[in-house]
């Protein structure tokens, strides 16, 4: 269960995808207004006692671990986990974060974590109810919803979580919005 207010939390960002309708690009990388896809991640967590990017290195100012996830490209949870597996402190809480999601704010995350109070975690949602892939969950709850290794290789990331007490939290803005191709990127820069 989530303590009130915002607490010590690791996060973990998710960055290892094959960004297939973006041509294979590394969303990492990608510059929206002048700045990368990770750096506007990496504010959203500055809060954050540690990070682990799951994806391929590359240069940043902040201090983060970098860890590709086992197998590699095995979705969502394979990268979660590998993430949670990489991280060096024990924190209540994880802020799980796509890197494609640059309107995240610290705000946004100070949201998930006023709504998770009392329950497992929280979860933005899009404007449809529809859950992105940016929350807040107990360690431990999570912890104890783990699949064993063999099975995290393309495993559901709406299964894992089910069984979690996560609270939806209605997007804030275009908060919500995610870069999955080159027009995305194109509507989120004017």
């Amino acid at each position: 269960m989530i303590e009130p207010g915002l607490t010590s939390f690791a996060a973990i960002i998710l960055a290892g995808g094959q960004a297939t309708r973006l041509g294979g690009a590394d969303k990492a990388t990608i510059e929206l207004r002048g700045r990368t896809l990770l750096e506007r991640t990496l504010d959203a967590v500055i809060d954050a006692a540690e990070v682990v990017v799951v994806g391929q290195h590359v240069p940043t100012d902040r201090p983060v671990t970098f860890v590709v996830e086992d197998p590699r490209y095995g979705g969502p949870v394979a990268g979660l986990l590998t993430g949670r597996d990489s991280l060096l402190r024990r924190t209540p809480s994880l802020v799980v974060l796509a890197v494609d999601m640059p309107n995240v704010t610290t705000s946004t995350i100070r949201r998930l974590y006023d709504a998770a109070a009392g329950h497992d975690g929280a979860v933005l949602t899009d404007p449809d109810g529809r859950r992105q892939l940016a929350f807040v969950v107990s360690t431990a709850r999570l912890d104890a919803e783990r699949p064993d290794r063999e099975a995290q290789h393309g495993a559901s990331l709406r299964s894992l979580l089910e069984p979690l007490d996560l609270v939806d939290v209605a997007p804030t803005g275009e908060e919500h919005r995610d870069v999955d191709s080159w027009t995305d990127l194109r509507d989120m820069g004017d």
